[in-house]
């Protein structure tokens, strides 16, 4: 079985194959995001905690949480669903997925690191990788450098700058998502605006509307009523004459 390991503290990552059953049996009938201790997987490991991520089945089906079997079953799905893209609107499938328990027939299991022991692992705590993009969100942005609302968020944004292949030198950056800028309040007013402005002309609209059908309805009540009194005086005149 292969065991990928994660340590995001450090952004490293390392991947280790353990033959031994007797170690394996350790790991067996664990679930999804339970923690183990990692002295099971070797003495190198030894006061490190691991929790499990996820996996892999010889197949190739990824282990999903919630479904609490060591095997793989066929499930209804439909869009939002992991595991499962889908190519219609609307549309819903049956599809093979793996239950959250580990068993044999898993072929890598992914595991993240809770807690760093003593010794030092070569490839995952040796060494760092910095992060090379930094948040997009104004929010989060603020809460990496401990900013305040009247901090300018724009000047603290991670870029990198690299050389072109006209030579020119290029900064990039990215789009700063959610930041309230003048232009986005005043497009917030026009929006309310507009809203406000439809309320009043639906009003007006519907204002007119009910004038004209009461006088509708009281052109038809006295056209009504100017032929009762027609036939009436039609009958009557028709009685004279009879006597």
């Amino acid at each position: 079985m292969k065991i990928n390991i994660a340590c995001p503290s450090t952004g490293l990552q390392k991947v280790i194959e353990i033959d031994d059953e007797k170690r394996l049996q350790n790991l067996y009938e664990r679930r999804m995001a339970q923690e183990i201790d990692a002295s099971v997987l070797g003495e190198e490991f030894a006061g490190y905690v691991m929790r499990i991520t996820g996996g892999n089945d010889k197949q190739g089906f990824p282990m999903r949480q919630g479904i609490l079997t060591n095997t793989r079953v066929r499930l209804l799905m439909h869009k939002g669903h992991k595991g499962y893209r889908q190519r219609r609107a609307g549309e819903r499938k049956r599809k093979s997925i793996r239950g959250c328990i580990v068993g044999q027939d898993i072929a890598v299991l992914n595991l993240a690191i809770v807690k760093i022991g003593d010794n030092t692992l070569a490839g995952l705590t040796d060494d760092s990788v910095p992060r090379r993009l930094g948040p997009k969100r104004a929010n989060k942005i603020r809460a990496l450098f401990n900013l305040t609302k009247d901090d300018d968020v724009r000047k603290y944004v991670i870029s990198r700058t690299f050389t072109s292949k006209k030579g020119k030198e290029v900064r990039r950056a990215p789009k700063i998502q959610r930041l309230v800028t003048p232009l986005v309040l005043q497009r917030k007013r026009a929006r309310k605006a507009s809203k406000l402005a439809s309320v009043l002309r639906n009003k007006e609209d519907a204002a007119v509307y009910k004038k004209l059908v009461a006088q509708r309805t009281a052109e038809q009540k006295e056209a009504r009523r100017s032929l009762i009194s027609k036939r009436r005086s039609t009958r009557r005149s028709q009685k004279i004459a009879e006597a």
